[in-house]
């Protein structure tokens, strides 16, 4: 995904004298106390990291609780979602206005209907709702479908919330996108991204949503600690 990078950064971790038993835990503790928040320093959420301590010496600050702060090395794995590129969601809650998604599992995404392809109408049905292409009735996105969208914009306030789209090419659902759409599909094909457990989780998943209503018509008739340095 798009959004995902690694980086590297020199940081100073600022340590209680009373984990000076046990350093490299007190620094690790310290780091995954910013997991899955915003920091401006990496310009992005903070999902994973792995720190080295560079130096068994730190340098103790003044102050009535004398804290040491302690060299590191840090590789970090971050959420860092910008205008323009792709992303890729489950739908959570759709209506005739707005579909909302989330990415990772964890961060929340909004297309606005302004932002919804023309070529998408919105058919309500009794326990919800879905939006079918009218080109192309297979093509759909409902409750529980993986989409593929760009970002239009990212508050940083609200934990990189996204407002995306899906009016740009390769768009849409990615179950119909890996057999309609040339280029996502060769992306799929080329080892760029693994996406056939998703797809045929998807496929599965609406083949037995499809095969349970059919059932049930038949009855009827059946989820200040460092500074950079």
């Amino acid at each position: 995904m798009d959004a995902l990078r690694e980086a590297e950064a020199r940081l100073t971790v600022y340590v209680h004298p009373s984990n000076a038993a046990d350093v490299r835990r007190a620094v690790a503790r310290q780091l995954s106390s910013l997991l899955f928040s915003y920091e401006d320093r990496f310009d992005g959420v903070l999902l994973a990291h792995e720190a080295t301590v560079e130096s068994e010496q730190g340098k103790i600050l003044n102050g009535l609780v004398p804290y040491f702060g302690v060299p590191v090395h840090a590789n970090l794995l971050l959420y860092s979602p910008k205008p323009d590129m792709m992303l890729e969601g489950k739908v959570e809650m759709l209506g005739k206005e707005s579909i909302h998604a989330i990415v990772l599992g964890v961060f929340s995404a909004a297309i606005m209907s302004d932002d919804i392809h023309e070529k998408f109408k919105f058919k309500r049905k009794k326990y919800g709702g879905k939006f079918v292409s009218r080109s192309d009735k297979q093509h759909v996105i409902k409750k529980g479908s993986m989409i593929r969208f760009s970002v239009k914009r990212v508050d940083a306030e609200m934990n990189c919330h996204v407002t995306g789209s899906l009016i740009p090419p390769h768009t849409g659902s990615m179950l119909w996108l890996s057999v309609h759409d040339a280029e996502y599909a060769l992306e799929i094909n080329s080892g760029k991204r693994s996406r056939d457990i998703k797809i045929k989780t998807e496929q599965h998943e609406q083949d037995h949503s499809a095969k349970s209503s059919g059932r049930k018509h038949k009855s009827k008739s059946r989820k200040r600690s460092f500074e950079e340095r």
